[in-house]
């Protein structure tokens, strides 16, 4: 049987229980250390400039670009959950970062406010609306400065076409087993997560789906979009060793640039 997607999951499905399913990719700070030092190869990153971490989740990136001295960072995602989170470590750690909640087809933010905006995590793809992930594009470029950089992080399609295996699971800790089955539609892979407690039973079982982009698809959106100077990356893999990191394991980044005013 085709796996059912409800169009609307992604607005509830980022909790505490994505936090433990996703773990060796989202809460692995040693990984997470790699992708910002990627970053900071790719981008004129400067001490002085404001860095919009958008669809930016529990605020991983953030809270590693505020600790190497970044101190102009704003956090945006939709999950009142992970913003939360986000917000208390900042707190916490004295760390000067500002989280709003909201769609990131509509920020509200001011426009030509940020010097970079950060895509990361495979964080686009979500919304099957067909117009979705430009509208987020888009809303990007509006509050990029003239001259600002767009970076965007996603999974690899051709690879994850060319590795598939329609089931996979793994263990966290002596309890937790996550179950995955998944399938590939067109240009959409569609997955069931069985989350198990062997000690309570079931904990989670959801569906999601998750747009796949090859080079050229991804150059095309940011193309659209408006950006110049695009390039992309696909060779990219911060996890060291093997194994099956669900659509994690091989990532291409793109870069785009806003164009100065004459």
């Amino acid at each position: 049987m085709p796996i059912e997607v409800d169009p609307d999951w992604w607005k509830t499905l980022f909790d505490g229980v994505y936090l433990i399913t996703d773990a060796r990719s989202v809460c692995d700070e040693a990984l997470t250390r790699r992708e910002v030092d990627l970053i900071c190869k790719m981008l004129p990153l400067q001490p002085g400039h404001r860095i919009l971490d958008l669809c930016g989740g529990h605020g991983r990136h953030s809270l590693e670009l505020c600790r190497r001295g970044f101190r102009g960072c704003t956090l945006l995602d939709y999950s009142r959950a992970l913003t939360d989170m986000a917000r208390e470590k900042a707190r916490a750690n004295g760390h000067p970062l500002e989280v709003v909640c909201c769609d990131a087809r509509k920020t509200e933010l001011s426009a030509e406010s940020f010097d970079h905006v950060l895509i990361l995590g495979n964080s686009i793809g979500y919304i099957q609306e067909p117009d979705a992930d430009r509208r987020i594009l888009s809303e990007a470029y509006r509050v990029l400065r003239p001259g600002g950089w767009l970076l965007v992080d996603v999974t690899d399609g051709e690879a994850v076409r060319r590795s598939f295996r329609p089931n996979a699971w793994h263990e966290i800790g002596d309890d937790v087993v996550v179950c995955r089955e998944r399938e590939i539609r067109d240009n959409v892979a569609c997955a069931r997560e069985m989350v198990l407690s062997k000690k309570k039973g079931l904990i989670r079982d959801r569906t999601y789906a998750v747009r796949l982009y090859d080079p050229l698809g991804l150059a095309a959106l940011l193309k659209a979009a408006g950006f110049a100077r695009v390039t992309v990356q696909n060779d990219f893999s911060p996890h060291h060793g093997a194994g099956d990191y669900g659509f994690m394991n091989r990532r291409m980044i793109a870069t785009g640039q806003k164009f100065e005013a004459p």
